[in-house]
């Protein structure tokens, strides 16, 4: 039986008094959807920092591919097939749309090329080239990331992760701050990503994430409260009551 690419069990931190993440399970199946949501301070970030790497649990398994990989380091993660990007962009505003993207797309290479000149990374290039042209990104190549809008830098930072060629991609919350328009692209976008990679997404708006996603895991209070299918989980009370305020 094939393992999911994501496999979390009994996951949990505590911050002095406050167990911010408690006893949370979930798998996260191949190349599907599976979105976190849940009121503001619910745990949904702290969970994305403990599977990723950036925090350490103190209790629980996070499993990779079949793999253990709990207190692995963030690098460590990365190289088991996991990326991610952040709620507050994170790019290398100083360089260009196309050096962001060849800097990711650079660990496709083999480490004897890392003293290489950049043109004989031709694996890194041929990426970028194609995570241009993927993202509609491609009359902007030489473009400082520092100048694109925000909807264009959000795209960039899918692409900076996407470059890589990850398993498992963790988005956090990817609409923030995006136009209608810009918000329905990126839904697309991310819907479109499937084919390559599976998708662990931390979103807020609610109707996209009905519509998006194949599996919903809702988070209250550092606990999961439920899981299953969107329609599943918007007609729960419990969850009616906890999270959409009303029964």
């Amino acid at each position: 039986m094939i393992p999911p690419v994501l496999d979390v069990r009994g996951l949990g931190i505590s911050f002095g008094g406050l167990k911010a993440v408690d006893d949370v399970s979930f798998s996260v199946e191949r190349h599907r959807i599976t979105t976190i949501i849940g009121p503001n301070g619910a745990g949904k970030s702290t969970l994305f920092n403990l599977i990723s790497g950036a925090l350490t649990p103190r209790n629980g398994k996070v499993m990779i591919d079949g793999v253990e990989m709990t207190r692995g380091s963030a690098e460590q993660k990365k190289a088991a097939g996991l990326s991610r990007s952040f709620q507050i962009t994170n790019l290398f505003f100083e360089l260009t749309v196309a050096e962001n993207l060849r800097l990711a797309a650079q660990l496709l290479e083999p480490p004897t090329h890392a003293f290489l000149p950049i043109r004989r990374s031709r694996r890194a290039m041929e990426k970028t080239e194609r995570m241009l042209e993927r993202f509609r990104l491609a009359h902007r190549r030489d473009e400082l990331a520092g100048n694109l809008s925000h909807g264009d830098q959000r795209r960039l930072e899918i692409a900076v992760c996407l470059a890589s060629e990850p398993k498992l991609l963790l988005l956090d919350e990817p609409t923030q701050g995006m136009s209608h328009a810009d918000t329905q692209d990126t839904a697309a976008l991310v819907r479109g990503l499937t084919e390559d990679v599976t998708v662990l997404l931390i979103e807020h708006d609610i109707g996209l994430v009905m519509n998006l996603s194949d599996h919903v895991v809702v988070m209250h209070q550092g606990r999961k409260l439920a899981e299953g299918p969107p329609k599943v989980v918007r007609s729960d009370p419990v969850v009616q009551a906890a999270y959409f305020g009303h029964h």
